[in-house]
Parts: C-alpha cells; structure tokens; sequence
C-alpha cells in the first residue's frame, strides 16, 4: 500500500480576511436595514403629529378671525360706543380713500 500524504488545505490571510467581510456584511446588512426602517416610521410618525398639530392651529386661526371679524362689525362697535356712552353721529365720519 502506498501511502498518500493528504495535503491540508491552508486558507491564505487574505481568504480569512474575505471571509470574516463577508460573515459581518451578512450579519450588518439586516441590522441596518431595521434600523432604518424604525427610523423611518418615527420620522413618519413625527410628520403625522406635526400635521394634526398644523390643523388644530388652522382651526383656531380661523375661530379667532371670525371673532375679530364680529368684533370689528359695525353693530359691536355702535354696542361698545353706547355703553361708553358714546353716539353715532353719521355727519362726523370721514372716508378717506386710497389712491392708486
């Protein structure tokens, strides 16, 4: 019988190195991909608080224009003047026109 020396396959440095890359880019790349996806759906999340905090301060605005509006009409204004014993003497007002 002959004997056959079986050669022990050594893997270089270099396929060491490619090989640990490879295991980490393996391990990293779903890691990476939930973190950005939970960073994503909290930026999502912030964007939908912002917008119905956007839409409640619309609400509000238009609430206080119309108040400014009925408190700016004639009738309030006439209301306020009696009760500060004021009167509407229509010979007293003047327009005054913008020219353009």
């Amino acid at each position: 019988m002959s004997k056959k020396k079986k050669k022990k396959e050594t893997t270089s440095k270099f396929e060491r190195l490619l090989y640990t890359i490879a295991i980490l880019l393996l391990v990293a790349a779903p890691v990476s991909i939930v973190f950005s996806k939970a960073t994503l759906s909290k930026v999502n999340f912030e964007v939908e608080k912002q917008k119905k905090e956007i839409e409640a301060q619309k609400k509000t605005n238009e609430s206080l224009a119309m108040t400014i509006d009925e408190l700016a009409s004639l009738a309030k204004i006439q209301e306020v003047a009696e009760q500060q014993g004021l009167s509407y003497n229509n010979s007293n007002i003047k327009v005054v026109a913008e020219e353009s």
